[in-house]
């Protein structure tokens, strides 16, 4: 670990930060892997297969935590796609099952400081199809890489519910620190929400994209399908490495 520094009344401070410009927004541009294309959110291309992913759910309970939704009809998923393929913060993408062509699900970078180097992922609403599969993982994966090694941001966001029990263990499964809860921290749906929160930061980045490029190798996976090594396990792992290094 570093050793503390003081200033000169003896104060202990941060570590220097040498050479930092601003970085620049995430550019509108795709991000393609082997099982996912992400791409702006497009009305016209993207709505459609969005809200038929989306009711093929047995029930709402996936927009429970969500700011919005469930949405009862395709109008009413039109008009909140309207106003998100606008935004440029939160910036909203679909994402696109290479396999089929058809969008199955959304995410969006949020809450951007270019000026620190700080930016959020969240809006995450997966369809049933997109849960739980290697699809899913990637997307997170490609995030991730547009953010630390295209833009060289230095802390990399997830926040959730207190209560949702779903999102906090994707966030360890993802590699993500848990840094504490904010009480109280903003009201949706009728209802108060303290905020658990997560990061991972630049410097756990090579470790952590070691571990899940070793997840998604295709040797991770046997002839049905079946993973081999747990992501969980490979970033937990990755974690503690960053942690005991000198």
């Amino acid at each position: 670990m570093n050793e503390q520094r003081t200033n000169e009344y003896d104060q202990p401070i941060g570590p220097e930060v040498v050479g930092w410009t601003p970085r620049q927004m995430p550019p509108r541009e795709a991000m393609v892997g082997r099982f996912a294309r992400i791409e702006p959110l497009d009305v016209e291309r993207h709505a459609a297969d969005l809200y038929a992913a989306y009711s093929a759910a047995a029930d709402g309970r996936d927009w429970t935590y969500m700011f919005s939704g469930p949405y009862p009809t395709f109008d009413d998923f039109l008009a909140w796609a309207t106003v998100a393929a606008a935004s440029t913060d939160p910036m909203h993408h679909a994402i696109i099952d290479v396999t089929t062509g058809k969008a199955v699900g959304t995410a969006a970078y949020l809450r951007i400081d270019v000026t620190h180097g700080v930016i959020e992922i969240g809006n995450i609403a997966y369809s049933p199809s997109l849960q739980r599969s290697p699809l899913a993982t990637e997307t997170m994966y490609l995030f991730m890489r547009r953010v630390f090694d295209e833009l060289g941001y230095r802390r990399y966001e997830w926040k959730c519910d207190h209560h949702n029990a779903r999102s906090r263990s994707a966030a360890a499964r993802y590699g993500y620190t848990f840094e504490g809860i904010f009480r109280q921290a903003v009201m949706y749906k009728g209802r108060s929400r303290d905020t658990a929160w997560f990061a991972i930061i630049d410097r756990e980045w090579p470790a952590v994209r070691a571990a899940y490029e070793q997840w998604l190798d295709p040797s991770n996976f046997a002839a049905d399908g079946t993973q081999l090594s747990k992501l969980s396990d490979l970033t937990s792992a990755a974690l503690a490495s960053v942690t005991s290094t000198p």
